[in-house]
């Protein structure tokens, strides 16, 4: 006699289809006992819209649809841009929650009004709250707000039965604010692994073509920089490493990707510098990402006030050694020092150029970083997330939604 495994229903509330979290949950639905239904706030990473951070229009070109159920909620879902309180407050959320015959209600941090209306139809409904949000300790407030931060956020996850870390820097941030060490489970900020890592392994000859499209120049290392050009990022300190290393004759591209507020000033500045070894390949997409990233030879990120960086994921991905600041959220899980890459104190470019001197010259350290990227980020995958889920799941009760 076959026995059915009913699929434990999650609901999670989403501003909107965002690229990374997409695939993880048509992975989780697609497991025979989790099932994923994401409400969202409004489609305009699908219509496209004006992103501040990149300063440009954005419509993210894979499928993030596919493989799991999804629901836009509210009347305004095809019109909304969901930032701010007055924007994710969306009162259709309460009911879609308290009717939809959900086991279980998964919210995303903090910040978004969608999240309380949730939460307070998972009270009325019986079903248990999990938290995920991508906050860390090291993510400064001022002072005004920090004074009132942590009461405020000790409370609001009082209300939550179980967190989901992303990683160590946020798993600290929950017991910071006072959930107890038995409710957290960890629950891997990753990317889709098999896509990055199918799509960034090139071939000689596609890297070749790869590389000159975007302008490398051949048999030099290629230091990439991907990311919005804000100021926080600190491209412009990559500039200034990148020409004290050729100021000591080091022979090497740099390559910053991406657009935003700084693109202009970075332009200026790789000038008056005199370097003429640097190339902007401009805002990169997400099915072109994986063969930029092959087609480079070092990964950097030199943020700071960075809540993870999931670029670097994607960099380990196509197995390049990274350079990152250790302000960085991911740092404390995906860099090892000296293993797979070095960090440096976000701000100091001496020390960023310090950090970039030996991969450049080394080609064999280049490669032996390379293979221990793949390895780390293999232990950091979808596959842990569902366990780590999974674990979560099995220390909740068992309510059935009251409908």
């Amino acid at each position: 006699m076959t026995v059915s495994l009913r699929k434990t229903r999650i609901v999670v509330v989403n501003t909107h289809p965002i690229q990374y979290f997409a695939p993880l949950y048509a992975y989780l639905s697609a497991t025979p006992d989790i099932e994923i239904t994401a409400l969202y706030l409004s489609d305009f990473s699908l219509r496209g819209a004006v992103d501040r951070g990149f300063g440009r229009r954005v419509a993210w070109d894979v499928d993030l649809l596919a493989g799991y159920r999804h629901v836009f909620v509210g009347r305004r879902w095809r019109e909304i841009e969901p930032f701010g309180l007055r924007a994710t407050f969306v009162p259709e959320v309460f009911a879609a929650v308290r009717r939809g015959g959900f086991d279980a209600v998964w919210v995303n941090g903090h910040v978004v009004a969608a999240n309380f209306l949730a939460m307070a139809a998972a009270r009325l409904a019986g079903l248990p709250i999990l938290m995920r949000c991508e906050t860390h300790l090291g993510l400064a407030s001022p002072p005004p707000k920090r004074f009132v931060r942590r009461p405020l956020l000790s409370a609001y996850f009082s209300l939550c039965d179980a967190f989901l870390a992303i990683g160590s820097a946020n798993r600290d941030f929950y017991l910071a604010m006072g959930a107890p060490a038995e409710k957290i489970a960890l629950v891997p900020y990753a990317i889709d692994n098999d896509r990055f890592l199918r799509d960034a392994r090139l071939s000689p000859q596609a890297r070749v073509a790869a590389r000159s499209r975007y302008g490398f120049r051949e048999g030099r290392p290629v230091v990439l920089y991907v990311s919005k050009l804000q100021r926080r990022k600190h491209p412009d300190d990559l500039l200034r490493a990148a020409g004290m290393l050729a100021a000591e004759g080091l022979d090497f591209d740099l390559a910053i990707a991406g657009s935003g507020e700084m693109e202009g000033d970075l332009r200026k500045m790789a000038g008056a510098l005199g370097l003429a070894n640097v190339v902007f390949p401009g805002f990169v997409n997400q099915s072109e990402m994986p063969t930029l990233l092959g087609a480079a030879d070092i990964f950097a990120l030199p943020a700071e006030a960075e809540p993870w960086g999931l670029v670097v994921n994607e960099a380990m991905c196509a197995g390049l050694p990274i350079v990152v600041s250790r302000e960085l959220g991911c740092a404390p899980d995906l860099l090892r020092e000296g293993e797979n890459g070095f960090g440096f104190p976000a701000g100091d470019f001496g020390a960023l150029a310090d950090a970039l001197r030996p991969l450049i010259v080394d080609a064999g350290l280049r490669a032996a970083m390379s293979r221990a990227s793949l390895e780390i980020i293999s232990d950091w995958d979808f596959a842990h997330c569902l366990a780590g889920l999974r674990e979560t799941l099995a220390l909740l009760p068992r309510r059935e939604a009251r409908r």
